[in-house]
């Protein structure tokens, strides 16, 4: 039997520690490697980065836009950065943000989450804004494949309240019932005492709020650490006695560093040694 997700991140984290690096090959990035906004350029630059960093990481976070920027050609290139994340044995959460209905949203989910399928990931990013019940197809696959999936609950962009500080019938924001969704979702994984495989998306730069976490019993995808603002000591003050479950993402602080690989180990390093002052695994 597959090893559930919450299990395989878990022991992965305590080996690696709990860093996700997003490979987030913006043009700019390309461009600052050296190398052309080309599809070519693309493989260069994502598969570079995991040779030099693949083992060394726990969980790495593509974003599918940028690869599907280059049509084709680009999803052929996340196709084989996919296999190298798992090659390297590390944890892969494909950010395709996706939500629908139905046959559609069992079709994304087949995409992504099946075995054998050509971008099947470790995990995906979803939008719950359908309705959470929407993302049951994913949620369900996800626990028969020994994969997971992170909801979005509150996100650090500024058109993030107007949705998710909303108030729903009974006064919770809409951010909180989402929450509370994923930690039904997860009761069974709790009462054995593994973490679940649905986790949330949580936004590095939200500052403090009432949000309460102490339910959820899974995975915390924040990204937003670095050059977007969020800091390792900020961990503790959004989620207090639940940073033990954050997995912060960085990005652009850790792929400015490249393309040299001893430059992006040290930068690995150095986001590590933070983020193992705050959370502690285990």
């Amino acid at each position: 039997m597959t090893m559930p997700y919450g299990q395989r991140l878990r022991r992965l984290s305590a080996e690696r520690g709990p860093l996700c690096v997003g490979i987030d090959p913006h043009p700019p990035l390309l461009t600052a490697w050296g190398l052309p906004t080309s599809a070519a350029g693309l493989e260069r630059f994502a598969r570079g980065l995991i040779e030099a960093i693949g083992s060394e990481v726990a969980v790495f976070k593509p974003q599918s836009a940028f690869f599907e920027t280059y049509g084709s050609a680009g999803i052929a290139v996340l196709e084989r950065v996919l296999a190298d994340l798992h090659a390297v044995g590390a944890i892969s959460v494909l950010d395709v943000k996706r939500g629908d209905i139905g046959s559609t949203m069992d079709a994304y989910a087949a995409a992504y989450l099946a075995d054998g399928a050509p971008l099947a990931a470790d995990a995906i990013t979803a939008s719950p804004y359908l309705g959470f019940g929407s993302l049951a197809g994913a949620i369900d696959l996800a626990a028969e494949t020994g994969r997971g999936v992170y909801v979005l609950a509150l996100t650090s962009n500024p058109e993030g309240p107007q949705v998710q500080h909303a108030r729903v019938a009974d006064g919770r924001i809409v951010g909180q019932a989402i929450l509370d969704e994923v930690a039904e979702r997860n009761a069974a994984a709790r009462e054995v005492g593994e973490l679940g495989h649905v986790g949330v998306v949580v936004g590095a730069t939200i500052g403090r709020t009432a949000a309460d976490f102490s339910r959820l019993n899974g995975s915390i995808l924040v990204p937003g650490l670095g050059a977007q603002g969020g800091t390792a000591a900020g961990l503790a003050e959004v989620f207090g006695d639940a940073r033990q479950l954050v997995l912060p993402s960085s990005s652009r602080e850790i792929l400015s560093a490249g393309p040299d690989p001893s430059a992006l180990r040290a930068a690995v390093g150095k986001a590590q040694a933070a983020i193992g002052d705050v959370i502690a695994v285990g």
